[in-house]
């Protein structure tokens, strides 16, 4: 069986031009790759340039003015991962992964009685000119096409077209940006290491630098295309559960790049309190039902688990 990373034009959808199509060919890819790319989407190409550059300042930043943000000051999975600090491959504890990263989530007002919630708080902010209005409007821009995909899927999946939309209009999203810095793909390790995500859909803009590949049934690694201005999308665990297995979240990881390669990562994760069990139509439920928060802490505990020293 040949395995592509299909690409989707997102306008035949919108445009109502070849709505079944659409939803047919997603179906199709959300089945067999769980990956595919879309374009024709409504996505500004000068708010993407704004959001790298606005990553890039960050990033540039010293480590000491750096450090004060750290993901682990708050515990609500937002703020600064310094280079070194994860390690995605459950199976490799000893590899860590040679990335940076920065994330934010739903930003809400300090008086929101939300704000106490699981992975709620407020979001970390580096003290650079622009950068929190460019990344929350470049973070509200993806959480739209997030969750107009679900209108696709839930047609595909033979639901009402807006199923989808009041388990995800307050999510515990993020947008987490990336910078892997350059080395020798042979020798360096590896960028991010094996694994799936966790949420819903995971909606990636890279630089164009290759790097990203998932792994197909056969346990082959593929490259995943990156393609100037296409949005790359994969089906993450909760979807793959919510749908009782029906769509497939695949495995997929980073490799070190030949040269400094940059990421946009908007993880779109359900509401806390969203039920997710399996969808109706779905036969037996093979997962027993558990919430939007629960599912993230159960993941994000793993991942940001104490290694030995």
């Amino acid at each position: 069986m040949t395995y592509e990373v299909p690409m989707l034009d997102w306008s035949r959808f919108t445009s109502g031009d070849d709505r079944d199509g659409f939803v047919r060919d997603l179906g199709q890819a959300c089945r067999k790759t769980g990956f595919f790319l879309v374009t024709g989407h409504d996505v500004p190409q000068g708010l993407i340039t704004k959001t790298f550059a606005a990553a890039d300042q960050f990033f540039n930043l010293p480590v000491a003015q750096k450090a004060p943000l750290d993901i682990h000051n708050q515990g609500n999975n937002r703020g600064w991962t310094a280079h070194g600090s994860e390690n995605l491959d459950d199976s490799q504890p000893d590899q860590v992964d040679r990335k940076e990263a920065f994330n934010i989530g739903l930003e809400l007002p300090a008086d929101d009685p939300r704000i106490s919630d699981p992975f709620r708080g407020t979001n970390q902010w580096p003290d650079l000119n622009g950068f929190r209005e460019t990344t929350l409007e470049y973070f509200a821009a993806v959480h739209r096409l997030g969750i107009d995909l679900h209108r696709a899927f839930a047609l595909d999946l033979g639901l009402d077209e807006t199923y989808f939309t009041s388990f995800l209009d307050e999510p515990l999203a993020t947008l987490r940006m990336l910078r892997y810095p350059a080395g020798d793909p042979s020798k360096d390790g590896i960028g991010a290491g094996e694994h799936t995500d966790y949420g819903s859909i995971t909606i990636l803009m890279s630089d164009g630098e290759p790097g990203l590949q998932l792994k197909i049934r056969d346990g082959d690694w593929i490259d995943v295309p990156m393609v100037p201005g296409a949005f790359v999308v994969n089906i993450a665990d909760c979807l793959m559960r919510w749908s009782n297995d029906i769509y497939v979240s695949t495995p997929h990881r980073v490799q070190v790049p030949r040269n400094v390669r940059r990421s946009l990562a908007f993880f779109l994760d359900p509401n806390p309190d969203a039920l997710i069990k399996a969808l109706p139509g779905t036969g037996a439920a093979k997962y027993p039902p558990v919430t939007g928060a629960e599912y993230l802490k159960m993941r994000l505990d793993a991942t940001y688990a104490e290694k030995a020293t």
